[in-house]
This record gives C-alpha cells, sequence and structure tokens, in this order.
C-alpha cells in the first residue's frame, strides 16, 4: 500500500498512524537537515507532542544542498509522511507513520520562501543536523573558517538570496532585526561536544564577514541551547525499504529503521518559548556537558573502537563484532579502566548499566548496522571521542593501552586491506594525508602519530609511541584478535 494522507485509515491497522488533525498543525520550528537521525529522533518527540495537542509545534523542513532534492521528492509524494520502525535487540519492531514534518522546502527551488518561513514570528526554533561539516568550525582554531562552496558563495561582496545554512539563519535572523522580532532559537542537535557554542561561534562567524552590527546583535540576543542526542539510525536502503514492505505492507520512498533506545538531553534556554519536551520523555536540564561527555568517550569512542580493528579483521557488521567476546570484552575493559575515569557524575545515569546496555544496543541485529558508516571521517571523529581520554590518562598516569591499540588498528585499516583480503571501507576527508604518513612508517616508525592535524603533539609522548609501535607489531605479526586477547590477558 503506497504512503500518503489518504492511505492513513488503511494502514492504522498494521502501524501506529497521527491520531490529530494534521491540518491544524502550524510551523513552530524550522529544521535544516532532514536526514534518517532527525526523522528518527527530533521529528519523533514532536509527533509526539502534536498528539497531545501542541499543534503550533509543527516541523517545516529545509534542504538546501542537491542531495536533499530526493527528500523533497520522497515527502512530496508521501504528503511529508514516512513510517519509522524502532527495533529491539531482541528482534522485535514497533512502527509508526511520522506526521510531524508537516512542510518541506528545498531551499533551489524557492530560497524566498526559506528566508520568509525563518522571518515568520512563528518560527521560534530553528534547529539543525548538518553534520559537523556544517559548521565551518577550524578544529585547530575554533574559529568560524569557511570553505563549502555553498557558504563561500554566500559571503562574496554583493551576494543575492543565500543558499548555504548560515546564510539562510542570517539573512532570517537579520529580517527579524528589522521588523523589530524577536529572534527565534538556534538548536543544535548534531553529535558534536558543545553543539550550541559551536553553533553561535559559526553564526556569529558569518554574519561578522556580512554585517558587524548583525552579529553582534545576534550575540546578544539569540539562544544557542546544547544537547546531546543519541540514537543508532542507520541509512536507508532497499533492504530497508523491502522489510516494510514486507512486515507492514507499506511502500515507503524513505523509511527509517532504528533502534528502540532513545535519548535526548536538552540545555533550558529558550527565550522565543519551547515544546514541553520533558512530557515525551526528553531529559530537559541546566547542564547538558555530563551527559556530553559521557556519550562523546563512552558510545562514539566505542564506535571507534569496533570499527578500525573489526574491518581489519574482515568484519562489517556492526552486532557480530559486538557479539564477539573478544571484542565486547575490549569495548568494556576500555569504558570502565580508561573511559570512566575522565568522567564526571550524570545525575540519574548509572554508568555501569550504560556500559552493559552499550554492549546489548550494539549487538542488536535487525538494526544491520555497519563498521563502515562507524568508520566515516576518522580524522575527525576519533579527535573529539576518543584523544581526550587518551590526553587524560597519559597526564594522569592512567590506563591507555585500549586507546593506544585502536590508534595502531586505525593505521592498519589505512593501509587499505584487511587481513581477510577484502578493501577496508575508507572514507575520510584525509585519506589521502593520513596514507601517506602509513607509507611512512616503513622507514619512520610512529609517522602516523606524528600528523599534527589529527594528532596535535601526542606523538611526542614516548608511552604512547611504545605502545602503538608495539600493537603495530603485533597486529602485523599476529591479527587483530590475538592482539586483542594479548592485552585482555596482560
Amino acid at each position: 500500500m503506497l504512503l500518503n494522507a489518504a492511505s492513513l485509515e488503511r494502514l492504522a491497522a498494521a502501524v501506529g498512524t497521527p491520531d490529530y488533525d494534521r491540518a491544524a498543525v502550524s510551523t513552530g520550528i524550522v529544521h535544516f537537515g532532514v536526514g534518517n537521525f532527525h526523522r528518527a529522533h527530533q521529528a519523533m518527540y514532536i509527533d509526539a507532542l502534536l498528539a497531545r495537542g501542541f499543534t503550533d509545534w509543527g516541523i517545516c523542513g529545509v534542504g538546501v544542498l542537491e542531495g536533499d532534492r530526493a527528500m523533497r521528492d520522497a515527502l512530496r509524494a508521501q504528503d511529508n509522511l514516512y513510517t519509522l520502525a524502532a527495533s529491539a535487540p531482541d528482534g522485535a519492531s514497533v512502527a509508526q507513520v511520522i506526521g510531524s514534518i508537516h512542510d518541506y522546502l528545498f531551499a533551489p527551488d524557492d530560497p524566498a520562501a526559506v528566508v520568509a518561513r525563518l522571518a515568520d514570528p512563528a518560527t521560534r526554533i530553528v534547529s539543525l543536523t548538518i553534520t559537523e561539516g556544517g559548521y565551518s568550525i577550524n578544529d585547530a582554531t575554533g574559529e568560524f573558517d569557511p570553505r563549502d562552496p555553498l557558504t563561500l558563495r554566500d559571503l562574496e561582496p554583493g551576494a543575492g538570496l543565500p543558499c548555504s545554512v548560515l546564510g539562510f539563519i542570517t539573512a532570517g535572523l537579520a529580517r527579524r532585526r528589522a521588523a523589530g522580532t524577536p529572534p527565534f532559537t538556534v538548536m543544535s542537535c548534531d553529535n558534536i561536544q558543545g553543539n550550541g557554542h559551536v553553533a553561535r561561534t559559526a553564526l556569529m562567524g558569518f554574519a561578522a564577514r556580512k554585517d558587524p552590527a548583525l552579529s553582534e546583535w545576534i550575540g546578544r540576543n539569540v539562544a544557542f541551547p546544547n544537547s546531546m542526542v543519541d540514537r543508532i539510525t542507520p541509512a536507508t536502503t532497499d533492504a530497508t525499504r523491502a522489510w516494510f514492505a514486507d512486515e507492514y505492507g507499506i511502500e515507503d520512498r524513505w523509511p527509517v529503521r532504528c533502534e528502540d533506545f532513545t535519548q535526548w538531553v536538552l540545555e533550558d534556554h529558550f527565550p522565543a518559548g519551547r515544546p514541553p519536551y520533558e512530557l515525551v520523555g526528553v531529559q530537559v536540564v541546566d547542564d547538558v556537558l555530563p551527559y556530553e561527555l559521557m556519550k562523546l568517550r563512552l558510545l562514539n569512542a566505542t564506535h571507534q573502537m569496533m570499527a578500525y580493528p573489526g574491518a581489519v579483521a574482515g568484519e562489517t557488521l556492526v552486532h557480530e563484532v559486538a557479539r564477539d567476546p573478544l571484542f565486547s570484552g575490549l569495548l568494556l575493559d576500555y569504558m570502565h579502566l580508561e573511559a570512566m575515569p575522565t568522567l564526571e557524575p550524570v545525575p540519574g545515569i548509572d554508568l555501569d548499566a550504560y556500559c552493559q546496555q552499550l554492549i546489548d544496543r550494539y549487538g542488536n541485529e535487525a538494526i544491520r548496522d555497519t563498521l563502515a558508516r562507524l568508520a566515516f571521517d576518522a580524522s575527525e571523529r576519533i579527535p573529539k571521542f576518543l584523544l581526550p581520554v587518551l590526553r587524560h590518562q597519559l597526564e594522569t598516569g592512567g590506563e591507555f593501552r585500549r586507546c593506544a591499540f585502536t590508534l595502531a588498528a586505525w593505521a592498519r585499516f589505512m593501509e587499505g586491506v584487511s587481513e581477510t583480503g577484502e578493501p577496508t571501507p575508507i572514507n575520510d576527508v584525509r585519506s589521502a594525508d593520513l596514507a601517506e604518513a602509513v607509507r611512512r612508517e616503513q622507514t619512520e616508525p610512529g609517522a602516523f602519530l606524528d600528523y599534527r592535524p589529527v594528532f596535535g603533539n601526542l606523538g611526542a609522548d614516548r608511552r604512547l609511541r611504545e605502545a602503538y609501535l608495539a600493537y603495530r607489531a603485533a597486529i602485523a605479526d599476529q591479527g587483530v584478535r590475538a592482539t586483542i586477547a594479548g592485552i585482555a590477558g596482560s
């Protein structure tokens, strides 16, 4: 059965459907970056609030990239509806049709319409899932440093209507300032430490190049709450679509399948008002940082710890690695011995239980998450997820062997071939430089650690260098699994 508004009544027997009047929904949130994660997470929470009667908080999605054209077409064909299935580790799944995205604007079609929606007083939140690269922040300096074509085009003298995310948000705020309309809140939902601070730096940096007075106004008046978001959500494939058709009889152009676990911790800083998120399970707090560090150093870091040694060992799927006692033992030992000593207490969270829950989540076969997804852009992720733990442990004299092993496995991964002869899934903005650093190791042992854009001065630490080289040699001589066994037995 085709998914659209007309088929909802017939679909209700198989899946949950919106039990609110979608015609009564109005836009309160404009969201840039409507991908699978947003649709499995923020849009799902808003759907639950619409069902409770808070119909002025509907989402208008916006796409600015050429690749977003496919999302425009999929949503347009289905009256902006899509199916979300949450699958538990035991294989049980619950599906529902989500109706909270009640409008979608593809910016290249009509950029003026996007600016008008942002300037509308009814828009009180602009949310973002645009990935780290969308903020144009230099990792080394922490400053705004745009390099993508759309942002650079918007910064050209005399540029007309915007074409980038930062350009649109700035134009919307400029129009609101001119009209005397209070500014909206900018809510980043990207997996970045201090994502609100990052969004503020990016937007003020962009605006300063266009209109310094506007940038100062943004700094004084616009709120940028920090948030921590979590839900494992793989990409949609033809196999995903076929599963929805077989399981529920639904023909959905772009369904979403995710794990049943979900978490959202949100700083309560919304001068323009916000939905009552706490009614649907969002943790609204004064300080997100303890939760944020917990996720980055436990979940995201262990993603990296699975990705490279797992791929080198010839594995492709996350659940197969997580169910291997060697790997699960490695992850749990890292979490307890290396990561947890770097964390502050996390209110309301049992960290031991959280660690075991992560292993259970990774073992969810229904999700069929891939190591290739986890390994994407390692040079952006490892410095944020794993290296802070490593630095802390080196500074305090703590345990760091599993961190060192992961770096050795990453270097082996960058050689491009697994132990079973298959290509390793390298997809990294710095892949050429990293591969060259690995090649230099033949004559300059440890050259990989000397790549300063990723490691800074870490490569100069004698203890790290010795451990890294020992694990590089062990992986070459014995293989990944024997090396892990040696760590566990020592």
